[in-house]
């Protein structure tokens, strides 16, 4: 399948705990792209983390900041697939793509979308190994919910892996043998 247009852009998507920022990481170093963590940029602007984001303005205005830190990110400009400069691996929050604005947004930048699934169990207990860094994920039926309301949604990216089972490289190496197909055997 060849992408019209490729960016030079490859956005990764899923719930919390598919490993979008670990695969992102080593995806941008196998390409030699630039990657970003959208949660981490808003953090960096906001001189707060998520969690403290979300304890002040709740969930509304932590969507509002990602919606823009998403615009701002690429508004900055990007080679075309031509060039040999190098391309943008975003990891996205998992809520990010629910929202309908940031789904446009990703869809009218000529980027990849990806989405790395895993079980609701695997995901459950890689966000528990974490601590309490993730807001949505203290509460269990909360996390069930969320799972079930925005698997829907995720049904909309045009490309998928299953990562689980296998190493951060190899989910990376997944990834980028999807971009070359997409953008017609060229990265």
């Amino acid at each position: 399948m060849t992408h019209k247009g490729f960016t030079r852009r490859v956005f990764l998507i899923g719930f919390m705990g598919a490993g979008k920022t670990s695969v992102g990481r080593a995806l941008a170093r196998r390409l030699r792209w630039t990657f970003y963590d959208l949660d981490e940029l808003i953090e960096q602007e906001q001189g707060a983390t998520v969690p403290q984001i979300f304890a002040k303005g709740g969930e509304t205005a932590f969507r509002m900041l990602e919606a823009t830190a998403l615009r701002n990110l690429l508004d900055r400009p990007a080679p075309p697939a031509t060039e040999d400069g190098p391309g943008l691996v975003v990891a996205l929050g998992g809520g990010a793509f629910a929202q309908p604005e940031n789904r446009e947004t990703l869809n009218a930048s000529g980027g990849l979308i990806v989405l790395l699934e895993a079980p609701i169990e695997e995901l459950r207990r890689r966000c528990r190994s974490e601590g309490d860094t993730r807001p949505l994920a203290a509460d269990p039926d909360r996390f069930a919910e969320l799972y079930s309301a925005r698997r829907s949604v995720y049904e909309l990216a045009p490309l998928r892996i299953q990562n689980v089972n296998k190493t951060v490289e190899q989910a990376a190496a997944e990834i980028e043998d999807l971009i070359v197909a997409s953008a017609g055997g060229k990265q």
